[in-house]
């Protein structure tokens, strides 16, 4: 099954502009300097992602491994953990959020991995 990387980027991507306009403008009075550089590093990691889901989503059109496959939806639950769990632990205060960061920074991690791995077989890589 074909997954459309490049729609679900798009849709990510709009909603990354929807959420860093609402941290920059509505959560600027209501919370310290520190709570929103944290709910921006949220946002730029979900831009970063939504740029290489793109590329994954592109690059389906030369490749259709799994490895591919399994590097796009690694991007999409990366950036629903890893952004997401800022987002929620800003949002809520409560620190436990936290805890789940790290395992959508692992998810990137095993994407870029994939993705790297899936380049020779596009025919790209000379």
């Amino acid at each position: 099954m074909k997954i459309n990387f490049m729609l679900i980027a798009s849709i990510l991507g709009g909603l990354a502009v929807l959420i860093g306009a609402f941290g920059a403008h509505g959560l600027e009075p209501l919370v310290d300097k520190k709570a929103l550089q944290t709910f921006h590093t949220g946002v730029e990691y979900q831009f970063y992602h939504v740029l290489a889901l793109l590329f994954v989503g592109l690059l389906q059109n030369f490749n259709s491994s799994k490895l591919l496959r399994y590097s796009g939806l690694l991007f999409i639950v990366g950036i629903f953990l890893f952004s997401g769990s800022l987002y929620a632990y800003v949002l809520t205060g409560i620190r436990q959020f936290g805890m789940i960061t790290p395992l959508g920074g692992l998810a990137f991690v095993f994407a870029w991995g994939l993705l790297a791995f899936s380049i020779p077989k596009s025919g790209f890589s000379e």
